[in-house]
């Protein structure tokens, strides 16, 4: 079994395992390269595993592919809370987003017209079609409301770690779907958790859903540590990255958590950005060598 398993993110449903580990292998030794380890894993000894296909439709004549979402497709409340939730933290990175309750261009400023067109025009979310933006909202929704879907999901994670396995490096969705799996395997290998770009810390919409749920209430909740005294948990996020909201996941999590800030540019949320910095580099390397 590999050594390093990566976990893939939101909206990948019309990818594979092979497809993303064309983008993932090349960043990740890059990455190892930045942080003077390079030649620190084979190109065998990385695996994806992939879950994506779980939330692909059933294809059929004619109609093969994303649903045809719309505005009117935004269920109310998880879904909605969450977009305006990106609304919000789009505003607050991207002076050029206009933020929620200031957009008078409609009847109510903080309906779902608004929020997806705020988006929409915003750097984070631009090039992303409206009907894609709302089906990575009911990808996160179906994850934490289907209990079939979340845990043949978290089997994919599970299937993919061995014996050998040392590192598993998970990726928005991913972090919470690799999250569950290691809490639900107690004696796991896994010396190296490395978290990009993770939602695992948005209050109410993921955190206090997360199985097993948090410990605690209020200002003291405290999530399970998904493994043992030995394993290494280290998060990155960048400041621009919409899809991490809460960024430092230490008083969510523990002392014991490595918190990192990263600075991918314009790419703020995407994988290999992340996987290519130094500092991810050598959250993977610490447990291969």
């Amino acid at each position: 079994m590999a050594r390093v398993v990566g976990v893939h993110g939101i909206g990948k449903q019309l990818l594979g395992e092979d497809s993303l580990l064309k983008e993932w292998r090349p960043a990740l030794t890059d990455g190892l390269r930045r942080a003077g380890a390079a030649g620190a894993v084979a190109e065998a000894d990385v695996a994806m595993a992939f879950y994506g296909d779980v939330f692909r439709p059933a294809g059929e004549f004619l109609a093969v592919g994303d649903p045809l979402y719309t505005a009117a497709d935004v269920e109310d409340g998880f879904e909605q809370e969450l977009l305006l939730a990106w609304w919000q933290a789009a505003a607050e990175s991207d002076p050029e987003v206009v933020p929620p309750g200031a957009d008078t261009l409609v009847t109510t400023p903080r309906s779902v017209q608004a929020a997806l067109r705020a988006l929409s025009g915003s750097r984070f979310f631009a090039g992303i079609a409206l009907r894609a933006m709302v089906f990575d909202l009911k990808q996160v929704h179906c994850y934490l409301m289907d209990p079939q879907l979340r845990a043949r999901a978290r089997d994919r994670v599970l299937d993919a770690i061995g014996e050998d396995t040392r590192v598993v490096v998970a990726h928005s969705l991913g972090s919470v779907v690799a999250y569950e799996a290691l809490c639900a395997r107690p004696g796991h290998p896994v010396r190296a958790l490395v978290t990009i770009g993770s939602p695992l810390g948005i209050p109410h919409l993921i955190l206090h859903r997360l199985q097993p749920a948090p410990l605690g209430t209020g200002r003291a909740v405290r999530g399970v540590w998904p493994g043992g005294e030995d394993l290494v948990w280290t998060n990155i996020a960048d400041d621009g990255d919409v899809v991490a909201l809460v960024k430092d996941l230490r008083p969510l999590f523990g002392g014991r958590l490595r918190s990192v800030r990263v600075h991918n540019g314009s790419h703020a949320h995407d994988a290999t950005a992340y996987l290519t910095d130094a500092l991810c580099g050598q959250a993977i390397a610490g447990a291969l060598s």
